[in-house]
């Protein structure tokens, strides 16, 4: 009977799946991977035998293979598990650069041997012929070192290999630093599974190796030198071992042109599919077109390109519509199977506040309760286009923007993003509503009205025109002081001129009584009477926040509605003008500062930078710049966490701030890049001495939430003109000498790490 019934409820499970149009669990790997994106976007029941190819447990990372199929499973289980052992695993498929199993029960069949490995070529792993596949490849160890390899910082060992003359990175399970000296410049062979390094798009960007442990790794060739025998060569000199043979094959894609900055690149978008084009060329291209593209691949900072380009514009309009996303959808794909980087898009938002700088305009709007700029960058000067003024749009107004998507990270596993918005024109950024009608514009309008129509009462009564004509010339005075006041607040005037007019407009309204305005942070303003006469009377300065922000003080030699009036607008007035500042202020911070250190930003050392060498040209002088790369910050981040982290980049900074001069001028370049421009040195041993006393500022440890954390830099120096005569050829050599410093410092670690140093021996590939 039991039986009977366990026949029954299978036949109905079955029943239902078939009428919810849902297939029966899939079987094989074969049958997931043939799983079109579609299919595998419903997340499908599997069922199926595989051979475990590596496995590490604390990275939930699991490889098995079937025959010629592999795939990738997110393992969640307690076994431990070995390469060769065959499993039973229960989960769901899910779509990525290949399609992934998510387990949900993992069960140990028996113990038995890997699958034999396949020969793979450089080619083949680039273009994910073998992804998931056991492989086997020979290559040359170019570095060695142990790293943490998850976000538990389990130390593992990366190695950085010559394949076919491309760099290919390999993560191997262990940590025996003795057995790493003999790996360097050697001959291997290695044997794990082939992966790859992938873009917010999830597009493979390089090849990644797991190697379950060094004895996946066959030395057939040690290096005839010990790299810590080679003869020290001078600083200067150590470009004379640089070689780099570009074997780069010239590759051709084509698509719709939806952005064109002349001399700079363009993008080209084909479907769901889009790429940065990057080339010199300053040809007249037409945006929506379709066009060819020749040109090298490349992957700089995470992102695929196209470098070195020519492009033919085929004069075929096919334009690409760009589909209306939310704050999430753009920003959240970092963690889908593809991100929209680079792509054609438009977002609405609302406009907080707008400013032109010397390259691009900048709309800044909030999305959801994000911020999120809208970007014009300036036609380039070899172009002799003259620069348009910019697109007045006002702030408050709720606009749709379109352009290019650039996101801030290309890592896919990360959590939202930010990103901001290319505009190919301001036609890109359309009003949809436009602000809220009470504003300070449509009150002065209203005040205008009001003017009228006391205009229009002096015709009814002669009587009465003497007074009122010497009304209106009394009104039409304040409204005149009151739109000059206005004005001077939207060209950012100087508060004290803009408070000393309002107390002023005050006064002329109250016939002439003493008034002045006293701020809570002591400002003063207005034309204030000698203490021995008797004290004024205050009225309170609020903002629309409710915050009292001071009192605005008169002698009342005047009093009733009209006084009460002229008060009330003359507080009103000064709390408009003090929030006006303090956004400007804050606006202007932002533009040359750093939020989370408090110092210049990028921006602004490079406009500083720009402006000695304009100096500099006119009276030749020479100013030095360090560059400086922290140690070791992303353990700092994994470790501590990102809270932690910013605690520590913002102590760093004080403690080199105040090794600085006055004129020397200390910037954030970008996560845990800074540098320092020192304008007034006589030589490079003065700028030497500067980024010495840097280095000594990391002497002592950093006490971070109480915890004391080492810390560590790397320095470079380069001085004008002697190392650049222009601000990218200074930071270039700036930061190609602190590369070198931390190469040094890093071979030092390497050396005092492997004092007492064991031999590694060849080992049998049976074994």
């Amino acid at each position: 009977m039991k039986k009977a019934i366990v026949i029954l409820a299978v036949f109905l499970g079955y029943a239902v799946t078939g009428l919810a149009g849902i297939s029966p669990t899939t079987s094989t790997l074969e049958a997931i991977g043939q799983l079109n994106l579609a299919e595998a976007h419903r997340h499908p029941s599997v069922s199926f035998e595989a051979t475990v190819t590596c496995f590490r447990s604390y990275e939930n990372l699991l490889f098995v293979q079937d025959g010629g199929v592999a795939i990738y499973v997110n393992a969640t289980t307690d076994l431990k598990l070995r390469p060769g052992d065959r499993i039973l695993v229960r989960g769901t498929v899910h779509e990525s650069f290949r399609n992934y199993v998510q387990s949900n029960d993992i069960t140990l069949l028996r113990h038995g041997s890997l699958p034999t490995p396949v020969s793979a070529s450089y080619s083949e792993m680039i273009r994910g012929l073998v992804d998931c596949r056991l492989v086997r490849m020979r290559a040359v160890v170019r570095s060695a070192e142990i790293v943490p390899s998850s976000r538990l910082l389990l130390p593992a060992i990366a190695l950085r290999l010559l394949v076919e003359g491309e760099q290919v990175d390999a993560e191997v399970g262990g940590n025996d630093a003795a057995a790493l000296k003999n790996l360097l410049d050697a001959d291997v062979e290695i044997t794990g599974v082939a992966s790859g390094h992938f873009d917010n798009k999830m597009q493979q960007t390089g090849v990644l190796f797991h190697v379950q442990s060094l004895a996946d790794i066959r030395i057939l060739r040690r290096s005839d030198v010990d790299p810590w025998s080679l003869p020290a060569t001078a600083m200067d000199r150590v470009i004379t071992g640089y070689r780099i043979v570009d074997q780069t094959e010239r590759m051709r894609v084509h698509g719709t042109i939806t952005y064109y900055h002349p001399g700079t690149g363009l993008v080209l978008q084909d479907g769901a599919k889009s790429l940065w084009i990057t080339t010199d060329s300053f040809q007249p291209l037409r945006i929506g077109d379709l066009a060819d593209a020749i040109g090298f691949p490349d992957a700089k900072n995470g992102f695929l390109s196209l470098t070195r380009s020519e492009v033919r514009d085929r004069s075929i309009l096919a334009p690409v519509v760009a589909p209306l996303y939310t704050w999430r959808d753009l920003a959240e794909g970092g963690n889908s199977s593809r991100g929209h980087m680079y792509d054609l898009v438009s977002i609405q938002g609302r406009v907080v506040a707008e400013v032109r700088q010397a390259t691009q305009d900048e709309y800044v709007m909030a999305i959801d309760g994000h911020l999120t700029s809208a970007i014009f960058r300036h036609p380039g000067s070899l172009t002799r286009t003259p620069l348009a003024p910019m697109k007045a749009v006002p702030v408050g107004s709720q606009v749709r923007v379109t352009g290019i998507c650039m996101l801030a990270d290309a890592d896919p596993f990360l959590g939202d993003v930010p990103f901001n918005i290319l505009l190919r024109s301001f036609d890109d950024i359309a009003v949809v509503a436009p602000p809220p009608w009470l504003s300070v514009r449509h009150l002065v309008v209203l005040i205008a009205v009001m003017v009228a129509a006391m205009f229009s009462v002096v015709a009814w009564s002669l009587r009465i025109e003497r007074r009122v004509r010497r009304q209106t010339a009394k009104m039409a005075s304040i409204e005149h002081r009151r739109g000059r006041i206005l004005e001077a607040m939207n060209t950012n005037r100087s508060l004290d001129g803009i408070l000393q007019e309002i107390t002023e407009l005050v006064s002329f309204q109250l016939d002439g009584a003493p008034c002045w305005c006293e701020l809570i942070n002591e400002t003063r303003g207005g034309n204030q009477p000698d203490s021995a006469l008797r004290a004024g009377q205050v009225y309170p300065i609020t903002a629309a926040s409710g915050t009292v922000l001071g009192n605005l003080v008169f002698l009342p030699d005047k009093s009733g509605a009209e006084a009460l009036d002229a008060l009330s607008r003359g507080a009103g007035l000064i709390a408009l003008a003090i929030e006006k500042s303090r956004l400007h202020s804050d606006l202007v911070h932002r533009s040359e500062f750093d939020l989370l250190t408090d110092i210049h930003n990028r921006f602004s050392i490079e406009r500083q930078i720009d402006a000695l060498i304009e100096t500099a040209d006119a009276s030749p002088g020479v100013f030095g710049l360090i560059y400086i790369d922290l140690d070791e910050f992303k353990a700092v981040n994994d470790k501590y966490g990102h809270r932690t982290g910013d605690r520590y980049l913002q102590q760093v900074a004080s403690r080199m701030r105040r090794q600085l001069r006055p004129d020397d001028l200390l910037a954030r370049l970008g996560g845990d890049e800074f540098a320092v421009l020192a304008p007034n040195v006589g030589s490079r041993t003065d700028a030497e001495q500067i980024a010495l006393r840097l280095e000594r500022c990391f002497d002592d440890p950093f006490a971070v939430d109480e915890t004391l954390i080492p810390g560590a830099a790397s320095m470079g120096v380069a001085l004008y003109p002697a190392d650049g005569t222009s601000r990218d050829g200074l930071l270039n050599a700036a930061d190609a000498a602190m590369y070198t410093k931390k190469k040094v410092r890093r071979e030092l670690c390497q050396a005092l790490a492997t004092n007492g140093e064991q031999h590694l021996e060849p080992v049998d590939s049976k074994t």
